[in-house]
């Protein structure tokens, strides 16, 4: 039996490294079923993650060129395929469902896709977070490392900035949609963080705001003041997202909480430190942890398992208590390089041919 646009698309999805695992009732189907029409789907599923031209995807395909290009042109805008510059012009590709599809639908976002995203979440969701090496790690607030150690500029919040040429702010995808579901949380919402090294980038966009780089700093700062976790693509080149990520909403840290895994997101390569002689036991940081790493005793007492090493607890102690520290190298994952590194890393590990998709 022939199968539907949606099952070509979502099985194709499935075999990217990110990975868009099957559900026994076919909630997946539903969810792509929300976004695209089933043509567009055949037409995704046939798309490669290397960016084509239309006239080369047509060529390919044995399709029109020109109503193709306008089809193209429609999907990317609503954040259902990528788009790009290549040296032959305007390309298109297919975009993984997360982090990708899911995250571009923060401006059309509604109950109904909030409520079919939760239903796969649930059903699913957990196994494509839990492939390693995994989809995001973590970035340190930059007060919180101790002043002699050493960070690499991909470590570092502020060289990431500094390496970008504009900045542009979204909601939140994820808090977004728990609100929907009647699960909303008290953190902020509009601190989902663009960046690009295209001067100008966000200034025409209808849907992103243009910061400034000091719009940028303060935006980060208010995050992180409200307790949230810096995140970014787990590569060390080419990072265009910030996210400011909480265990009660953020899709990848609440498989954290509520499925039980520990290894959904690379922590960073630092770890708290509690000074036993400036700690005086007040408690106040325990409560800026989501991940249970800090318990307290006589004084503050950190679980090296469970601190990712984000930082934020540690302008919250009145004392100067705390400070992140580099963590023994044998602790530490390396962290992939590009992109492409990561992609192939991640294939590797889930027996993929990377070939067949690129």
């Amino acid at each position: 039996m022939q199968k539907n646009g949606y099952k070509l698309l979502a099985e194709r999805l499935d075999a990217l490294p990110n990975g868009f695992p099957p559900t026994d009732d076919g909630a997946e189907l539903r969810l792509l079923a929300k976004l695209f029409s089933e043509v567009e789907a055949n037409l995704a599923a046939q798309l490669r993650l290397a960016l084509e031209t239309p006239k080369e995807i047509a060529a390919r395909l044995g399709l029109d060129s020109k109503e193709l290009r306008l089809t193209l042109k429609d999907m990317a805008k609503r954040g259902l395929i990528a788009a790009g510059r290549t040296d032959r012009g305007l390309g298109y590709g297919l975009l993984p469902f997360a982090i990708g599809i899911y995250e571009y639908q923060f401006d059309t976002i509604d109950e109904e896709f909030a409520r079919l995203f939760e239903d796969y979440y649930q059903k699913a969701f957990g196994q494509s977070v839990n492939w390693q090496p995994a989809l995001t790690r973590i970035i340190p607030i930059g007060e919180s490392v101790r002043v002699d150690m050493e960070v690499r500029p991909y470590e570092s919040v502020l060289d990431i900035i500094d390496s970008a040429q504009s900045y542009g702010v979204v909601d939140c995808i994820c808090r977004t949609q728990q609100a929907l579901i009647g699960n909303p949380c008290d953190h902020p919402v509009d601190v989902c963080m663009l960046m690009s090294e295209k001067a100008g980038a966000f200034d025409r966009s209808s849907t992103v705001r243009s910061l400034t780089r000091e719009e940028a700093l303060a935006t980060l700062k208010r995050a992180s003041d409200a307790g949230l976790v810096h995140s970014v693509s787990n590569n060390q080149e080419g990072l265009w997202f910030i996210c400011n990520c909480c265990t009660c909403s953020c899709a990848v840290l609440r498989s954290m909480a509520d499925l039980g895994m520990a290894n959904v997101i690379a922590r960073s390569a630092f770890v708290n430190q509690v000074d036993e002689d400036l700690c005086i036991a007040c408690g106040l940081c325990e409560d800026y942890c989501q991940f249970d790493a800090l318990t307290l005793e006589d004084v503050m007492v950190v679980d090296s398992v469970r601190c990712v090493g984000c930082g934020v607890c540690v302008p919250a102690c009145p004392e100067e208590a705390l400070s992140l520290v580099r963590r023994p190298p044998e602790e530490v994952l390396p962290t992939p390089v590009t992109e492409k590194d990561w992609q192939a890393d991640r294939a590797a590990s889930r027996g993929l041919d990377l070939l067949k998709v690129l």
